[in-house]
């Protein structure tokens, strides 16, 4: 009867070993993977030109708010 509880506690450990094994490449490959696509997006031209656009956006609202400003700029230049 001993060697039935031992022979089920080392499965039960090997399986332990094994799962955490599993578990640890699991989210081992997430990190690579979303380490990866920040590298990507970082490099990527998308968030420049997007904050370039708001830039533009902003300055013409400004401008549209206050036309007299506008009008007393293109006569002094």
């Amino acid at each position: 009867m001993n060697s039935q509880y031992t022979r089920r506690e080392i499965f039960c450990q090997n399986t332990c070993h094994e799962l955490k094994r599993f578990w640890e490449r699991e989210i081992g490959k997430q990190t690579c993977y979303r380490e990866s696509e920040e590298n990507r997006l970082g490099k990527s031209a998308l968030r420049k030109l997007r904050e370039e656009w708001k830039q533009r956006l902003e300055t013409k609202l400004r401008l549209g708010n206050h036309p007299e400003e506008t009008e007393n700029r293109a006569n002094v230049g």
